[in-house]
């Protein structure tokens, strides 16, 4: 069976497995109203970071950063960025889903996403290109998962930038505010190079200096959200 049969709707739901093991979150669907403007002061991180706290030492997220693509009051939804995958190749999952040209005009680098549904992929892109499927999560990045987006980066166009994920991150109601206040991640604004560059081994510590922390510095008392 392949590793990924096809690219399927935004999740409706998805376990999530960190500090609380039992949490089933809700997450945004193609057919809910998108969320924009993350900067906005609801309390809500859509468009932001998370920065996994050095605490955190084991589990799918020892040491990631987080990109938040959906926080509401039903939960959120968000692609872990620093985890690179060797395999497949992105040409081996154009060739699994008939996708041509082969070998593609261009690629995109594939990440694991999170701990949750990992056969499902998104396309976490800036927002010059979008589709019918795509979440605009602020004015500058979208999530597309649909294969339209695939065959437009095969044939050489498609967003400037973007990452293809493997899986996702979740949260049920309340579960990612509960994380932060028992001090496993620190938020912060997501600078584009953050998102899409390729230095995946400096990117938790680049993160931290985002908000200028050294890591070895870092206070485990209490997060900041």
């Amino acid at each position: 069976m392949p590793l990924w049969s096809k690219i399927s709707a935004m999740p409706r739901s998805a376990p999530h497995r960190s500090s609380d093991p039992a949490g089933r979150p809700k997450g945004k669907t193609q057919d809910s109203p998108a969320r924009t403007g993350a900067a906005e002061d609801d309390g809500f991180l859509t468009g932001k970071l998370l920065i996994a706290m050095p605490a955190l030492t084991s589990g799918p997220f020892a040491q990631s950063v987080v990109y938040v693509c959906v926080h509401t009051p039903e939960g959120a939804m968000g692609i872990v960025l620093n985890q690179p995958l060797e395999a497949p190749s992105f040409d081996d999952l154009l060739r699994q889903l008939d996708i041509t040209p082969a070998p593609p005009a261009r690629r995109i680098r594939l990440c694991a996403g999170g701990p949750v549904d990992n056969a499902r992929g998104f396309v976490l892109h800036t927002a010059d290109w979008t589709g019918d499927g795509s979440l605009r999560v602020d004015d500058t990045v979208a999530l597309t998962a649909s294969l339209d987006v695939l065959k437009a980066i095969a044939d050489g166009g498609g967003p400037r930038e973007g990452l293809l994920a493997l899986g996702y991150a979740g949260w049920g109601p309340g579960q990612l505010e509960q994380e932060i206040q028992q001090n496993a991640w620190l938020s912060a604004p997501a600078p584009p190079n953050l998102l899409f560059d390729d230095g995946h081994d400096t990117k938790w510590r680049r993160a931290l200096a985002s908000l200028r922390i050294d890591p070895l510095l870092l206070s485990t008392e209490a997060g900041h959200a």
